[in-house]
């Protein structure tokens, strides 16, 4: 199939570097980048199903995140004020 495709400077650069380092075509470096990161999209879980969220305890004293003052001398101590 042939298309027409417009390709990042960096991209095109790095397809360069790797079709001169092992003497190929430009054409078979991209195919095989094609490829291997379609291969690696398919088979990625997705981010929901491998994350956990590990709950922490924070204790009695809750900050009123709407004072951001306060939120930001919790976090970071006493010093930011």
């Amino acid at each position: 199939m042939r298309t027409t495709v417009t390709i990042d400077p960096d991209v095109a650069a790095e397809i360069e570097r790797i079709r001169a380092r092992d003497g190929r075509r430009f054409k078979q470096v991209l195919n095989d980048a094609l490829r291997a990161g379609l291969r690696q999209m398919s088979n990625e879980p997705s981010a929901a199903a491998g994350s956990s969220t590990i709950p922490v305890d924070l204790g009695a004293s809750l900050v009123d995140v709407m004072d951001v003052s306060s939120a930001l001398a919790a976090a970071e101590g006493e010093d930011f004020r």
